[in-house]
């Protein structure tokens, strides 16, 4: 049975903040996330196929976040930016997978913590990786129930409840034997229509159905104690889902996930909201409902004047891009390279641009597995998977699947741009096209400027150093060869 690892609900009694005139208690703080839960697959989000009634029924009274995003479609760096509030490339070794936590960085937990909140998590915290000082997230326990029996009655808490769905690997079948029904799923542009890919994709919905009853449980549990209405809760996942073109990679599929969050003593009514919006602006956010001012080296944006707003749309104008990246998820080029795919990307409401730093590498992983880095791994940046292997078994199928197999797998060049108004899922690179080179020069220009303010290390320098070069804690050949 997997634990509960990668759900993220989180719950913030926000009431505390004496510049907008809120009174006690302080918020309470439900975090709840889910494990490779990604855009846009829930119903609140129009999947008419999966079935998420808990998630759905949080977002009819509360705010639904349209382009929400991740800092790094990677596990470990994605919830070290939440945590911390920085952007992942700020965080020295925890911008890579399986790490080790560095000394000196501060989380939204360890501030809470020292401000009268009970902190503790349960599943998956911060991870996969090693911390000396135990878990970021804080105390393990058990279950959401028993931490509320434990904690002092007297003061807010801050929890964070993960599951470690949709995560793979997925009892093959176990979606088409629930009844969900294969031929009406909406399949993204870069997987082949086949029974065996769609069975993949129910399977996976089945797992996200069992992290909306995660979350529904949690949500009675607070409903039962009286304390859901000056609860914020939000709901969302580390990136996205584990296939081809998503997790690992930098397009949408990979980086943008649902983000909602519901707060009754706030937000009256259900609201759309389209502001670009990070998981690393959560820590500020929490912080600023309880009457903190979060530290300078935040770079997140707190969300709390959009929650507090009462309205629909596009809020703050500042809010028109997003920034994410990449740096080792798995060590997965040939030998004797132990390094990732470095990568940085900016979003708007109509372009992808994105910069690779090492296009010479193999952006998911080298497909020569007996000369891989770790000895086995094949194609080791996507997790394996029917889809992973249908789509390179069927390659040489006819010209589409070869298309298909290029655009997951094959090399890439070292700028990519995508007009998102003519190509919304992101298969056709035009940065070579001389019509788009204006919009691409402005875009690379935005990108750099905002990675060297960040001091980011692919710009500034001391990226070898600084993840590079930093030891791998994962068991690599269990990622698998074929």
């Amino acid at each position: 049975m997997k634990p509960i690892i990668s759900t993220l609900v989180l719950v913030l009694t926000v009431a505390g903040l004496a510049s907008s005139g809120w009174a006690d208690p302080k918020p309470n703080i439900l975090l709840c996330i889910a494990d490779d839960w990604g855009y846009p697959h829930a119903g609140c989000y129009g999947d008419t196929v999966v079935r998420t009634p808990n998630i759905d029924r949080l977002a009819k009274s509360g705010i639904r976040f349209e382009r929400a995003f991740v800092s790094s479609p990677s596990c470990t760096p994605s919830r070290g930016a939440l945590l911390t509030g920085q952007w992942h490339w700020r965080l020295g070794a925890a911008g890579n997978l399986w790490c080790i936590w560095p000394d000196g960085l501060t989380t939204y937990v360890d501030i809470l913590r020292k401000n009268g909140y009970t902190v503790g998590f349960q599943g998956k915290g911060w991870g996969p990786g090693r911390a000396a000082g135990g878990n970021p997230a804080g105390p393990r326990f058990r279950s959401f129930e028993k931490f509320l029996q434990q904690k002092d009655p007297d003061s807010p808490f801050c929890y964070w409840i993960g599951t470690i769905d949709p995560h793979r690997p997925y009892k093959p079948g176990s979606g088409k034997e629930s009844g969900l029904p294969l031929d009406q799923i909406r399949l993204p542009g870069c997987f082949p229509d086949s029974p065996i890919v769609r069975s993949d994709v129910a399977d996976y919905y089945y797992e996200v159905e069992r992290f909306d009853r995660v979350v529904g449980n949690a949500i009675d549990t607070l409903r039962k104690r009286g304390e859901l209405e000056n609860t914020l809760v939000v709901v969302t996942g580390d990136h996205g889902m584990p296939f081809p073109r998503g997790k690992s990679n930098l397009y949408d599929l990979g980086t943008r996930v649902p983000l909602i969050v519901h707060w009754p003593q706030r937000i009256r009514s259900a609201q759309v909201v389209s502001d670009f919006a990070s998981l690393c602006d959560l820590a500020p956010t929490f912080l600023e409902a309880a009457g903190i001012t979060p530290p300078r080296e935040m770079t997140g944006k707190s969300l709390l004047p959009l929650l507090v707003a009462g309205k629909s749309g596009q809020i703050d104008d500042g809010r028109d891009f997003i920034l994410f990246g990449k740096e080792r998820h798995v060590p997965s080029q040939e030998a004797p390279d132990m390094g990732g795919y470095p990568c940085r990307a900016i979003r708007t409401g109509d372009f992808l641009y994105i910069r690779n730093y090492r296009p010479d590498r193999w952006p998911n992983g080298t497909p020569h597995h007996e000369r891989a880095a770790i000895r086995g791994v094949w194609y080791g940046d996507t997790d394996n998977g029917p889809t992973k292997s249908y789509i390179i078994d069927h390659r040489n199928d006819d010209a589409h699947h070869l298309f298909l197999y290029r655009i997951c797998f094959a090399k890439r060049p070292g700028e990519e741009l995508y007009d998102l108004r003519r190509d919304p899922d992101q298969l056709h690179n035009v940065a070579g096209e001389p019509g788009y080179a204006e919009v691409k020069a402005q875009l690379a220009s935005r990108l750099t400027r905002q990675l060297v303010a960040t001091r980011d290390p692919r710009e500034i320098g001391g990226a070898d150093e600084i993840f590079e070069k930093q030891p791998y804690l994962g068991a690599g050949p269990r990622f698998g060869g074929k």
